[in-house]
Order: structure tokens, then sequence, then C-alpha cells
């Protein structure tokens, strides 16, 4: 029945074709896209002509005859397609780190006079790290407030709070929040909301002008495909451009770069949100996996994310039952991202067998089995495999074995 089923579903996929856009390795079910995505067939290509052409033979000549000064702009405006961000607001450079501590730091900024930063308990540890530098450099307090229980806290005490900042998916367990309606709720309290899209770009509908956001932040390696260590990008909504007062003043966001002056002048428009010289390989990588969702409507990514991951709950539901899994990823399609996630108490040694036998996903601590889908590469005949060989190592117990149980430094 099951096999029947995604049969079908896969017939009927109108985003089937794009899976050859991809090279994926033979035999291997890769369910963990939402950590480092699969390698984009247009990249090795553009990756060698960079490197031996554009570097080994026209060398720094490279800056303007193959374009690489508006890469960060070019490879920002790709991006933006898929966020729903209008040309010139968003640029690519710099890690997802970097990127977070500059636009919340020149968020809060805007909002002097103002001591809270709220931000999510749940937020990935990176973001809570930062909002916390960001606090102690600013004088600010951060308060971790679950996102279900922002829109309350902005309501009650909103005259207080500068910047609500926010993921609309839960890294952990897939859970998808309503940004329009934070969003609104900031600005309804005087607040700006900022968001870090680094497990919704690429995988669902963004729609960042349409909803008012101000700051966003993104990385370039997980839905995008852009490569391992691959650029983030920045989101600097056209009206707080003027305004916007970074903290990393480096030479490339100067409004005269090479006049080489010693005093700092912010460039027009988002130019300013450019900080220093970037990684052009990575750079220029990620521009070519961009090239991926050519044609491909974000609209019909979603109706196919929502099928690939509402499939494997009914797998999980009919295989897995009684062998120690909970759903941890919202039933409610509105509230679902691109991703599942099971709890067991054996979930390291689970995924680890898992991907012994080609089938790839991730766990988070301390008992989370994660599974990213990718709807422009996953199957559901990959969600069908993924599922009953799950259910064969929990039945046999082989994820017992001793060489499962040691722990590598990344899980």
């Amino acid at each position: 029945m099951l096999t029947e089923r995604a049969a079908a579903l896969d017939a009927a996929d109108p985003l089937a074709h794009v899976r050859s856009r991809f090279l994926l390795p033979e035999g291997v079910v890769y369910l963990d896209g939402n950590s480092l995505g699969a390698l984009p067939a247009a990249v090795p290509a553009v990756v060698e002509d960079a490197v031996h052409r554009q570097w080994g033979t026209d060398l720094i000549r490279s800056w303007n005859a193959n374009g690489w000064w508006e890469a960060p702009a070019r490879t920002g405006d790709a991006v933006g397609r898929l966020i729903g961000a209008a040309p010139g607001q968003v640029v690519a450079g710099d890690s997802t780190s970097v990127q977070l501590f500059n636009t919340l730091l020149a968020a809060a900024r805007l909002r002097p006079g103002r001591r809270l930063l709220l931000t999510d308990p749940d937020h990935f540890p990176t973001d809570q790290y930062i909002a916390d530098s960001v606090g102690r450099l600013l004088g600010l307090d951060v308060r971790r407030v679950p996102a279900r229980e922002a829109a309350a806290v902005l309501a009650a005490e909103g005259a207080d709070v500068a910047v609500a900042a926010y993921a609309p998916v839960d890294y952990r367990t897939g859970e998808l929040y309503d940004m329009a309606a934070l969003t609104a709720a900031a600005h309804a309290a005087g607040a700006l909301a900022h968001w870090d899209l680094c497990h919704a770009a690429g995988a669902l509908p963004v729609e960042l002008d349409a909803i008012g956001a101000d700051f966003a932040v993104g990385c370039g390696y997980k839905y995008l495909s852009g490569g391992p260590g691959a650029p983030a990008f920045a989101y600097v909504a056209a009206r707080h451009q003027d305004g916007f007062d970074q903290p990393l003043t480096g030479w490339h966001g100067h409004a005269a770069p090479f006049a080489m002056s010693g005093t700092y002048a912010p460039g027009p428009g988002v130019a300013r949100a450019r900080i220093g010289t970037p990684a052009l390989l990575s750079l220029l990588a990620l521009e070519a996996a961009l090239t991926a969702f050519d044609g491909v409507d974000m609209a019909e990514v979603r109706r196919k994310s929502l099928s690939l991951t509402g499939f494997f709950q009914e797998c999980a539901d009919s295989l897995l039952d009684s062998l120690g899994f909970t759903p941890a990823t919202p039933r409610d399609p509105a509230r679902r991202g691109s991703q599942a996630a099971l709890r067991h108490p054996e979930a390291y040694p689970l995924v680890a067998a898992l991907t012994a036998r080609g089938v790839i996903g991730d766990m988070r601590a301390p008992d989370l089995l994660r599974f990213g889908f990718n709807a422009l590469y996953v199957t559901h005949a990959d969600v069908l495999r993924a599922v009953e060989e799950l259910r064969d190592i929990a039945v046999s117990g082989a994820h017992r074995a001793p060489e499962f149980r040691e722990r590598p430094t990344v899980t």
C-alpha cells in the first residue's frame, strides 16, 4: 500500500525533473539537506572555471572582467527572488554568525532608548550567543521568550522592546511559526522584526517585503545547496538602508572603496551592508547552485515539501508503531516546515546505523532524529525507504552494535 502510494505521488510530482539538477550518490537517500544541501550539477564546472580561468589566467583582472566585484549583490538578488525581496535589499557574503551580529546590532541601534531584545530560548545556539553579545555591547536586557509567546510580551511590554529576533522554523523539530503575525506584533509595539531564515530560505515561500520584515539573515549551504561553508546573506529592508549603521565597517561597504580614505563613509543602499573581501570561490559556487531554482515556483516547492513530510509521518505511523518513537513535528501542515523529527532515547545510534545503510539524516541532542526534505531532489520513494530501514534497524537491534555507539566530533 505504501509502495503504491509513494509511486503515485512521485509520478504526479511536477518537480520530478528538477532532481536531475543535482549530483546525488547512487543508492543514497539524502535527508540531511537541512544541514548541508546536495551538490547541484551546475557547481563543479563553475568552480573549475573560477579556479583555472578566472583565477589562474585572468588573475586580478577578474574583479572587473569576470564580475567578481558585483558578485555579492548579484547573488544577493538571486537569493532575494526566493525570499520575497525586491532587488537591492540582499547581499551575500561572510558567515551567518557575522551577518547575525551585523544586522542584529544595527537593528537595535535603530531603536535607541529601548532596553529589551527578545529572542527564542529554542533558537539555534549561535543566535542566542550573538543576542547576548549585542545585549552586552549596547546595554540591553536579552529576554528569551518562546516564539508562540512573543506576541503577548510585545503587546504588554512593547514600548521597551527594540528588536524581536526569531526564526520561522524550529531547527530541531521543524515547527513553523507565523512570520507575518509576529512581524505585525513587533511593529504594533514600535519594535523591529529580525528573522533567521537558515531553515526556511529555499524550503518554503518567504515573503519578506510583503510582511514588512525589517532584517533577515540566512546561510547558503542548507536548502540553497551552496556547499559547505557557503556564504550567508543579509536582508536590509529598503526603508532602513539609509539608517543602517553596522558595527563592522569594512572597506567593501564604503561609498568609494578605491579612494582608500581613512574615514568610513557608508555606501549607497544595501551596498553598505557589505563588509570585506568575500570568499569568491564559495560565492561563485553559491551563485551557480541557485540556478537549480530556475523556473521553480516556491509555492510548488511548498506543496511538495508538505507532501513529503506528511508522507513521512504516515509511514512512521504505520511502520514504527510501538518501537519507542514519538513524533516531534506538528501534524498540522500550517505549522510544519520542511523537516520531520522523531524522538527516541537511542537517537544517535539509530541515525548512525541508518547512515551505514545509505540513508542519511542527523540527530540533535538529546533524543531527536531529524530528517530534512529538499523538495528539489527528495522523492516519496526515498521517504518510504528511510522509514523501512529505520524500522528494520529498530526491530533487529542493529543500532546496538559497538560501531554505532561511539560518537565522532560532528553529529
